[in-house]
């Protein structure tokens, strides 16, 4: 997808979901396994998939690790678009966001630059500098130490034709209610906050059609069941999902920082994938937690 807008249409059309990143047993990223776990992802209609996202340790990974990862996504997702993981500071975005788009990628998602806070001007600049590196599609991730305000994001979309989507991780609801109204449908609006579902209702009360669902990586039948059920308004449905299933979720991924990949990573090899460890400064869930995951999704089906 070269063109921007198709893949803005792509982002609002459905579900999200970021496929975690394998690794094997000396640490470097595992292809073969990557693939078949995409393959299987991309049968359950997610509109987009994230390549070497939040959920797959973009953090944890090397800049050069990324264009490959990018490539096993495109070979096994089949007609699904792929949008790369993209971040740090504006020299190294720039680098990762071209490499991404030489290996394949359909549109970059930008996360946070690295560690320290900046003014708005420089995050505009910051944007304004990877948009201006490639011809596909960007994506703003409004998170921790990167806050767009409504001012910075108007003056981003007059100056980048390509930057179509809007993601919000902060979970302030004023300032993100803010943006969709001045905005409107020049932007596709994606919720980010960690484990989305438990945040669903009140973003699409804000004008977001969509989320990435991480627990999409292996319950992907439930997750689809959740946004089917809370994009026709059935919130009895959404209701007894949330409480048979991501409030305890929500349980385990809160007994530790890091938790809200690692879970998720567990999960994965749960469905019966080889996705490996998680790289540190992540440590996994201890056996105790993975048997309580284990139950838990073994009752996913029966919520």
């Amino acid at each position: 997808m070269t063109d921007p807008q198709e893949i803005k249409a792509a982002l609002g059309a459905g579900l999200l979901s970021f496929p975690v990143t394998p690794f094997g047993a000396d640490g470097a990223f595992a292809p073969a396994p990557y693939r078949e776990h995409v393959s299987w992802l991309s049968g359950f209609g997610a509109t987009v998939l994230f390549a070497a996202g939040g959920t797959g340790e973009f953090f944890s990974l090397a800049p050069a690790e990324i264009p490959a990862i990018v490539r096993a996504a495109k070979e096994a997702a089949g007609n699904t678009p792929i949008v790369a993981g993209c971040g740090y500071g504006t020299r190294m975005a720039v680098e990762i966001a071209q490499a991404a788009e030489a290996a394949g990628a359909d549109g970059i998602l930008l996360l946070p630059h690295y560690l320290i806070d900046a003014p708005q001007a420089g995050m505009v600049t910051h944007v304004k500098a990877v948009c201006d590196a490639v011809d596909i599609g960007v994506m703003v991730y409004n998170r921790d130490n990167a806050i767009l305000q409504a001012d910075s994001i108007e003056r981003l979309c007059d100056a980048c034709p390509n930057l179509i989507g809007f993601k919000d991780g902060s979970g302030d609801i004023g300032l993100v209610r803010q943006i969709t109204a001045r905005m409107g449908d020049r932007l596709t609006y994606l919720g980010g906050m960690p484990t989305a579902e438990l945040f669903a209702e009140a973003y699409l009360g804000a004008g977001f059609t969509t989320y990435s669902s991480a627990v999409f990586n292996f319950v992907p039948a439930l997750a689809v069941d959740f946004y089917t059920a809370l994009r026709r308004g059935d919130r009895a449905r959404c209701e007894r999902i949330l409480t048979s299933f991501f409030y305890p979720f929500m349980a385990i991924r809160n007994r530790n920082k890091g938790y809200a990949v690692a879970a998720i990573k567990a999960g994965v090899r749960l469905a019966g994938f080889a996705a490996g460890p998680v790289r540190p400064p992540l440590t996994d869930l201890t056996d105790e937690e993975t048997a309580m995951l284990a139950d838990l999704v073994a009752s996913a089906g029966r919520p």
